[in-house]
């Protein structure tokens, strides 16, 4: 499990996508989850993040799922069309 501890903005990006690259090469997982419990904000630099570990983990075999998610974050994440190839776990994991 991938845990995000702060906003996803085009400000905090860079930083937790190379950390997420870094997981996912490293550990070569067939399912990583994103834990998005302490997201409260995320912009459309977000959106190109989730895009882009979805598409290394795709490459790599992998999928990828989102759990934790606040319901303005999920109300971003609809609108831009990625919960049509990612999912989002309701069951909320701790």
């Amino acid at each position: 499990m991938f845990e995000i501890t702060e906003e996803i903005d085009h400000h905090t990006t860079e930083k937790i996508r190379r950390r997420a690259d870094y997981e996912i090469q490293r550990y070569m997982p067939r399912k990583a989850i994103f834990d998005f419990s302490s997201v409260s904000f995320m912009d459309s630099a977000g959106i190109g993040l989730i895009i882009g570990r979805y598409k290394l983990l795709s490459m790599l075999g992998g999928e990828l799922e989102i759990v934790n998610v606040k319901p303005n974050v999920e109300k971003i994440l609809h609108i831009s069309g990625i919960l049509k190839i990612i999912s989002i776990c309701k069951k909320e994991i701790v």
